[in-house]
């Protein structure tokens, strides 16, 4: 008989029940059942309230990025990332940029867009000026959905009206500037465009189709530089190489797109230790990053007139440190701790500054010994793992791997067993 995902009441069941479900559609071992149900470091009832359905946990190693130095205080920064070299990488590029007061980053005013697009407008141009007209009516009844973030500094600032041609025909684009403070601000931000929508839809007589945040986040900007000697990253010709290597991203879309994922690779493992909406972070930056209507670097480093290395770094960073899974989950908690943050500004410029020495340390990487050196040496520890190896057999299988060139599961599996009986 042939099995049917269609379950009505799943999510009623108890996460025993799912879990049950789920070993039997699959098969799963006991081993496996076992596996999936441990959740580490976040209790069964805590991940049963985040998510729906949740039938087990699934942990990624948590790691501390060390040597940072940002805007004059030094972090150990927390980094949870499944890539290997990943933080050993940042903290390399971390100690080349820690002369002075390190990477240096500021944060714009936490500015988040909330959208609201109304369909069947006549006359939209005279509408939107209708709509510009009644501004701070709305903004007042937008701040009225949240006293608290009102009573902390935030709040709607602004709004400004768009007329945009569709296939379906002309559609105004509200857009509600709220400033959410410390918050990432989804949810405040979505509320207030729903609270709005239905005095907009009087004002216009049309229909407000969508009501949501835009995660194309281009008020809340981050920016991050920093002055590398050359000694300190390998000297002269390593530094015109990295150069070199930031100009070909500006000018080859393909190589940007890379160039960026170095980038993403420090934001995210950030972002991930703290419980922050990675997806959103990833959407807006890559949107940024074509802002010009064509895909960019969203880093660039040059050589100054001193002979030295500077980068510097802009992109939208839509984070919080309260609210949301930051909140909720224990890790994300004690991740804020070990970083010392008191405000997301703060967190922002921290996140900016790991991106850029993340983007220093592949494109030094790159123009020197290549990329896979370092990846390969610890993809070799993990196959080692793989394959039995335990205690020091990891270092000495994985080390005769990368002495022979082969670096494969089959090897490390004769390896374990040769080197085992000695």
């Amino acid at each position: 008989m042939e099995k049917s995902s269609r379950i009505p009441g799943f999510y009623k069941k108890s996460l025993e029940e799912r879990l049950k479900f789920v070993v039997e559609w699959a098969g799963l071992s006991k081993e496996e059942a076992d596996l999936l149900y441990k959740f580490g470091n976040l209790e069964p009832r805590i991940a049963d309230a985040m998510i729906e359905n949740v039938v087990g946990g699934m942990a990624y190693p948590f790691a501390v990025a060390v040597n940072f130095r940002v805007n004059g205080r030094d972090y150990l920064v927390p980094m949870v990332i499944e890539e290997s070299s990943v933080v050993a990488a940042a903290s390399h590029a971390a100690k080349m940029l820690r002369r002075g007061d390190g990477i240096k980053a500021l944060a714009d005013p936490p500015i988040m867009i909330g959208q609201i697009h109304l369909v069947n407008v006549t006359a939209p141009h005279y509408k939107a000026a209708v709509i510009l007209e009644h501004k701070e009516e709305l903004l007042e009844h937008a701040n009225q959905q949240d006293p608290v973030l009102v009573k902390l500094g935030g709040g709607a600032r602004d709004l400004i009206v768009r007329v945009l041609d569709t296939s379906i025909g002309p559609v105004l684009a509200v857009h509600l500037l709220v400033d959410v403070r410390d918050a990432m601000g989804a949810n405040t931000v979505n509320t207030m465009a729903e609270s709005i929508a239905p005095i907009l839809e009087k004002l216009t007589g049309g229909k407000a189709r969508l009501r949501i945040i835009s995660n194309h986040a281009v008020y809340r900007i981050v920016r991050a530089w920093a002055r590398a000697k050359p000694e300190d990253v390998g000297g002269e010709e390593v530094v015109k190489a990295i150069a070199e290597a930031s100009a070909i991203a500006e000018a080859d879309p393909f190589r940007a797109v890379t160039h960026n994922k170095g980038i993403m690779n420090g934001i995210i493992a950030v972002a991930l230790a703290t419980a922050q909406d990675h997806r959103a972070i990833e959407a807006g930056a890559h949107a940024y990053a074509a802002k010009d209507g064509r895909y960019k670097p969203l880093s660039r480093w040059v050589v100054d007139e001193n002979s030295d290395l500077v980068g510097y770094l802009e992109l939208p960073l839509q984070i919080g440190i309260v609210g949301g899974a930051t909140r909720v989950h224990p890790i994300a908690r004690i991740a804020l701790k070990i970083l010392g943050v008191k405000t997301a500004k703060e967190l922002a410029e921290i996140m900016a500054a790991v991106g850029l020495a993340q983007n220093l340390a592949a494109l030094r990487a790159l123009v020197t010994e290549g990329i896979q050196k370092g990846h390969m040496r610890l993809h070799a520890r993990n196959l080692a793992i793989m394959a039995g190896a335990t205690g020091d057999l990891i270092d000495r299988v994985a080390e005769e791997m990368i002495k022979t060139g082969r670096i494969r599961f089959d090897y490390a599996k004769e390896l374990v067993e040769k080197l085992s009986k000695q």
